[in-house]
């Protein structure tokens, strides 16, 4: 069964509901952070939250899943507003973010864990929930930090494509290159190097600027040109196109 999309859709609109989609990801993420520390939290600040305040930890949990939700669809409206740059490295990127989200999702499942285990109705005494759960909630944030592999890598060819398609800011591109290089080294510094957090600080801060960057340059500025191009059904993956 084949399906075909015939509808032409502008690449202004495209580009604002990325742009949207992706500071609700971010929006999201910041939102479960400050509910739960779900994200740059360490497993003290976790753990606290999800014992002093249970319902505000289950509210941060599902937040942090829907964030992920919202990168993958902006991942998604990058794919195809650029696949007519290349669209072997279009889809590259989407598949990295994919197994990105993929592993941050799974490593998430650790935390309803942690919840389950300090629940009075669970049959483990207060001590020995605080070590299963310290445990769960540590095994989260070793596959958080590993997916930053797959998030840092998407990055490259984002930034590659953003450059070469003349429809963003070129700016934007070399940002995301950079941002690309701080999320692998706060990958390597926190297998390697745990007793060195700072090295990864410089990092975060390229990272704010190119995301959040690119995500209100969408949502305000749009694209330069107002097409996508040919229909979904009949684009080959490997199509390039002559940047305008």
């Amino acid at each position: 069964m084949s399906f075909e999309i015939t509808d032409r859709v502008t690449k202004p609109g495209l580009a604002r509901i990325t742009g949207g989609l992706y500071l609700l990801f971010i929006v999201t993420s910041v939102l479960a952070d400050a509910l739960a520390h779900i994200g740059l939290g360490d497993a003290q600040q976790i753990y606290g939250s999800l014992t002093a305040s249970p319902a505000a930890f289950r509210f941060g949990l599902v937040t942090a899943f829907v964030s992920t939700f919202f990168f993958l669809l902006a991942a998604w409206g990058l794919f195809v507003l650029l696949r007519t740059v290349n669209g072997d490295l279009a889809l590259l990127f989407l598949l990295l973010n994919a197994i990105g989200v993929a592993v941050q999702c799974a490593s998430m499942l650790q935390l309803v864990t942690a919840m389950v285990v300090v629940d009075p109705s669970g049959g483990l005494d207060t001590v020995q929930a605080q070590s299963v759960a310290l445990v769960a909630i540590n095994v989260y944030r070793t596959g958080f930090v590993a997916a930053q592999l797959f998030f840092g890598t998407w990055l490259f060819p984002l930034g590659y494509l953003v450059i070469k398609s003349g429809l963003l800011p070129r700016l934007l591109g070399v940002l995301l290159i950079l941002d690309g290089v701080g999320e692998l080294v706060w990958f390597l510094q926190a297998f390697l190097l745990p007793d060195y957090p700072a090295i990864k600080t410089p990092g975060t801060f390229v990272s704010l600027l190119a995301e959040v960057g690119l995500a209100l340059w969408l949502l305000i500025r749009g694209v330069k040109d107002d097409r996508v191009g040919t229909p979904l059904s009949s684009t080959p993956t490997g199509t390039t196109a002559t940047p305008r």
